[in-house]
């Protein structure tokens, strides 16, 4: 499994979170031919994620303004925002399903788009079980959330 050397420089990681200590690490990135404060945006507009999200279905805005609720394939999750830089840096934790993770984003101006990377960390009993069966879940989830970032923020006006 990919571990911290794997890791882009520039990603923090809360403790207990680094991609040494997880069960899953995966990390994708995309250039996008757009600004960063526009992948940014749509990355911090957590209540249009179902419209775009691959496999998230619902969220809900919590009590406070940096958490909230999200259902990902059927199962909730609480999100807890850990890092918000306009437009450069978002990280947050999520908890439920037998799983702890921490997701980081990073955007960083290129020529006339954004660099994108984004790195998961996840650790649990469900994060173990998924291990041997299905090693590239979150791989392949990362990926799809990115392509689905470059189509909306490339074709916005």
């Amino acid at each position: 499994m990919p571990g911290a050397s794997e890791s882009h420089p520039d990603i923090h990681w809360p403790s207990g979170f680094s991609p040494d200590q997880a069960q899953n690490f995966c990390a994708a990135q995309a250039v996008v031919n757009a600004p960063p404060t526009r992948a940014f945006d749509l990355l911090s507009d957590v209540a249009r994620w179902p419209e775009w999200v691959p496999g998230v279905t619902e969220v809900r805005a919590g009590p406070l303004a940096r958490n909230f609720e999200v259902w990902l394939h059927q199962h909730r999750f609480e999100i807890f925002v850990g890092e918000h830089v306009p437009p450069h840096r978002l990280g947050w934790s999520g908890i439920g399903a037998g799983v702890q993770m921490y997701q980081a984003w990073l955007l960083t101006a290129v020529g006339s788009g954004t660099h994108v990377v984004t790195e998961n960390v996840v650790r649990g009993p469900a994060a173990k079980s998924l291990r041997v069966p299905s090693p590239q879940w979150a791989q392949r989830l990362n990926s799809l959330w990115l392509a689905q970032l470059k189509r909306l923020a490339e074709s916005a006006p």
